[in-house]
């Protein structure tokens, strides 16, 4: 028995779809298509059981059904438990190296409705954007089917000023849950992450709205132009990963990770760990905006460390290595820096506290963007 969603109540805004219907007229011609999901958790397939079941794949097994004469690529770059602050970051290596011709954008359950991050999610779509590819953007709201809560009324004001086609969970599927039509438990188990069958129906919400556009691509659109003008003070658009590649690094007595990255999710990688108390990182990072990436772990007592930015010890922040979720070791991304000042910053990461010598301290890196003139 199929379940009857609102399908059509998930366009959550039609948007400029110029750029979708240049995609679909090459697709319809037999052009080689590439196509990217970057998200969190539920792009990258977290409590499908198998990743086919996954909604991203599924809506890219429709891509490849509805124009079978074309050569398709599909880019997943879900990572699970991260926002659009650090997409900002990895979405030049992870995505657009890739020079996509599609980019669907999943962090609504990711990111938490707030200034911060209607800053974060504008810089990331700015960026996608302007690309050199140019590639259209469908913008993706999932949603919590205990609270009905997301961050769609942040990510929702970006997309409607940048005029981009959008759906949503909150308006389709989780009204079904809300008057009883479909239980909660049929979809998710977590209240979160759907399962194969919540997947399957964040997928038709999805593939529902590219069908109608479908009907309509040799319509004519208005050419889309991305505004200059920005609706936060945008100072994440540029916004730089460093790890071991690529920090300035001025004495460390961490350990540097050279273990092999095997794919994007292999996330404790290319780093600088320590378990030893007193142990000193020191750096220097240039921007406006900086934060600390490092793992929470379920595993405890987890080590603790301190920051000193720039000598200032009277204003140390503490990063704690602790989770206290059970899902699994997080990567955290913890701010440290919003709207400084724009120079050159040093850096102290310190170990203050570690008590078992098999769970280290484990820095990620730091990530820096430069928005401040």
């Amino acid at each position: 028995m199929e379940i009857q969603i609102k399908k059509e109540a998930g366009t959550a805004n039609r948007g400029n779809q110029y750029r979708i219907k240049e995609v679909m007229k090459k697709a319809h011609k037999g052009g080689r298509v590439a196509i990217a999901f970057l998200g969190g958790s539920i792009t990258q397939g977290s409590l499908a059981s198998q990743m086919k079941f996954c909604y991203a794949s599924l809506v890219f097994d429709w891509w490849k059904e509805t124009y079978p004469k074309a050569e398709f690529t599909c880019i997943n770059a879900g990572i699970g438990g991260t926002t659009s602050h650090f997409g900002t970051a990895r979405v030049e290596e992870d995505v657009l190296k890739n020079q996509p011709d599609l980019v669907f954008v999943e962090f609504s359950v990711n990111d938490d409705p707030t200034d911060f991050f209607k800053e974060t999610y504008e810089g990331l779509i700015r960026r996608i954007l302007l690309s050199e590819n140019a590639p259209a953007v469908v913008l993706i709201h999932n949603v919590r089917y205990d609270t009905g809560g997301n961050a769609q009324t942040i990510h929702g004001a970006v997309g409607r000023y940048y005029d981009l086609p959008a759906v949503s969970m909150q308006s389709s599927v989780f009204p079904c849950v809300v008057s009883g039509e479909l239980e909660a438990r049929e979809i998710t188990q977590d209240d979160l992450h759907p399962n194969d069958l919540g997947h399957e129906l964040v997928a038709q919400v999805i593939t529902s709205f590219l069908e109608s556009i479908d009907e309509r691509k040799e319509e004519e659109e208005p050419l889309y132009v991305v505004p200059e003008k920005t609706i936060t003070k945008n100072c994440y658009e540029n916004a730089v990963r460093y790890n071991k590649e690529n920090l300035s690094v001025i004495s460390s007595d961490f350990i540097k990770d050279d273990r092999e990255q095997h794919g994007i999710t292999d996330v404790f990688k290319k780093g600088f760990y320590s378990a030893k108390s007193g142990a000193l990182l020191k750096c220097r990072v240039t921007g406006s905006e900086l934060a600390v990436q490092y793992r929470k772990s379920v595993r405890h007592p987890a080590p603790l460390a301190e920051l000193v930015i720039d000598d200032d010890r009277e204003h140390k922040i503490l990063l704690d290595g602790n989770f206290e979720e059970d899902w699994g070791d997080c990567l955290y991304l913890q701010p440290v820096m919003i709207h400084g000042e724009s120079r050159v910053h040093t850096l102290e990461i310190r170990i203050v506290k570690a008590e078992d010598e098999n769970i280290p301290f484990y820095l990620n890196g730091v990530i820096g963007a430069d928005g401040i003139k």
